[in-house]
């Protein structure tokens, strides 16, 4: 491996995760990597003075192509639009703030917020290389960025559950589901509890989020009933976008992730993946 190569390696987890942040999707975010890579294979050794600054303008040039495409794909997506999982080990690669939540309330920046607030506060880039990267000028920059910092504010979750709370709430939520008990799932969903579902039209899930306590309670015992897990299912407890959820598989193959968000010793939100496309790599 030449230096060239060497720099480019020790960029490749920064750069995928902030790819994975501005497309929700690992798959896409890999793609855009090796793109970035044929794009550093043309570059003379020595010319680029920050590797970096450059491989991040590479990768976040590359994503704003993909989401013109990826915007007009989501517009006839079958029911709601979740982020590919990232499940156990894959988020060491990625870093930090990458729960579902903070996700979405991406999603529903503009693509230019995304990039400008991305680079600056969570890739720590100045300004004047956010502007050369966007093609704007500084004060337009920190403009995007700060209309986004409000938007992102208000979706983070800012409550961190224990270690002993994420174990003790996971364990009960997998049991009741799996087992449809009622009074569990009570104790432990909050009163505002949002199930939210991604199968893409590839795989049976609620189109709508399904909000409050009372018609997750329905949906959840529905499920449990009419549509039970095949025989020999197995599940384990596992990292989702760095929150605890659950690994559902059978005959090897995973066919459901379901990600929770904690708040004050209650579930408030589950994420559930069923999209097989979204699964692929668990799979792979």
């Amino acid at each position: 491996m030449n230096a060239q190569d060497a720099i480019f390696e020790e960029r490749r987890g920064a750069m995928t995760g902030l790819a994975y942040r501005m497309l929700g999707s690992r798959a896409d975010a890999e793609d855009v990597v090796q793109d970035a890579w044929l794009r550093w294979r043309g570059v003379e050794a020595g010319e680029v003075s920050n590797p970096a600054g450059f491989l991040n303008r590479v990768v976040t040039r590359l994503c704003l192509d993909r989401l013109k495409s990826a915007r007009a794909r989501r517009e006839v997506y079958v029911g709601e639009w979740l982020p590919e999982p990232v499940v156990d080990e894959d988020h060491q690669d990625l870093g930090e703030d990458l729960s579902v939540a903070f996700l979405l309330a991406l999603e529903r920046l503009t693509p230019l917020e995304r990039a400008a607030f991305l680079l600056h506060d969570v890739f720590d880039a100045p300004f004047a290389e956010v502007a050369r990267t966007l093609g704007r000028s500084e004060a337009a920059c920190r403009q995007l960025a700060a209309r986004a910092r409000e938007h992102v504010k208000a979706g983070k979750p800012r409550y961190r559950p224990s270690a002993e709370e994420e174990q003790r709430l996971t364990s009960a939520f997998l049991a009741a589901a799996l087992g449809g008990d009622e009074r569990v799932l009570r104790d432990i969903l909050a009163q505002d509890v949002i199930l939210h579902a991604d199968g893409g039209g590839k795989a049976s899930a609620n189109l709508n989020p399904i909000l409050g306590l009372e018609k997750a309670v329905r949906m959840l015992l529905g499920i449990h009933h009419k549509f039970p897990n095949p025989e020999g299912t197995t599940a384990r407890l596992a990292r989702i976008n760095g929150a605890p959820g659950v690994v559902l598989s059978h005959a090897g193959v995973v066919f459901q992730t379901m990600g929770l968000e904690i708040a004050d010793g209650r579930i408030v939100a589950v994420y559930t993946i069923r999209n097989p496309d979204k699964l692929a790599r668990l799979n792979s």
